[in-house]
């Protein structure tokens, strides 16, 4: 009896550390399943966004900057996704993002070009602004006898009375169309008998005197 026993007893230690064996390779098994299907939908879940962000990016619907652009495309090519949609439209965001920073280079360029062109004019314009406010004054005059006292004190400003005003009446690639030419004296009494002065000084030569050889006006 007691042999039968022991011999049980030997059994059922067998079968209880088997049963601890199987469930451990079992519960190791399932950890390792969830491991991999947790990756796997990481995986999927990740595919899927940068399939949404490059698509806004290319369509334009974001509200990043070129920058910020250029971040996200970077850290989604860092994923090394092995899907062909998600690597044309890298490709294709790539291209955007290229075209759109030498736009965006252009159109800085173009800007800053813009504002060396107004502060050239703006220079300009104060450079002369006292000739044409003289030339406005003319103009303006109340009466004949002001104005010609005006036209007699512009015009010691000037070699001759004869020298020419040249009016430009529109300017296109650089390009000056001038008005008929005249002279500073006709031109002072035109302003005296038109009242009105709708022009602004362009440019001014001068000889070695100082003295006014050449005016170039432009019709504002």
């Amino acid at each position: 009896m007691k042999p039968l026993v022991k011999n049980t007893a030997k059994i059922m230690m067998f079968l209880l550390a088997a049963i601890i064996i199987t469930g451990g390779a079992t519960s190791c098994k399932s950890k390792k399943k969830l491991a991999r299907e947790k990756s796997a939908a990481e995986y999927t879940m990740k595919v899927e966004q940068a399939k949404r962000d490059l698509t806004a990016m290319l369509n334009g619907t974001t509200n990043w900057s070129l920058e910020e652009q250029d971040n996200r495309l970077n850290v989604i090519k860092s994923y090394n996704i092995d899907d062909d949609e998600v690597i044309d439209l890298i490709t294709k965001v790539e291209s955007k993002i290229s075209m759109d920073k030498a736009e965006a280079e252009r159109k800085d360029e173009e800007d800053r070009l813009k504002r060396e062109e107004d502060e050239k004019i703006k220079d300009a314009a104060a450079k002369y602004e006292e000739f044409d406010n003289q030339l406005n004054a003319i103009s303006k005059s109340t009466t004949i006898d002001a104005a010609n006292k005006k036209i007699t004190l512009s015009l010691e400003q000037f070699a001759t009375p004869d020298v020419p005003v040249l009016i430009i009446i529109s300017q296109y690639g650089g390009v000056n169309d001038y008005d008929r030419p005249t002279t500073i004296s006709k031109f002072l009494n035109y302003l005296k008998d038109k009242k009105q002065y709708q022009y602004q000084v362009e440019s001014v030569k001068r000889d070695g005197l100082g003295k006014i050889t050449e005016v170039e006006l432009i019709k504002k």
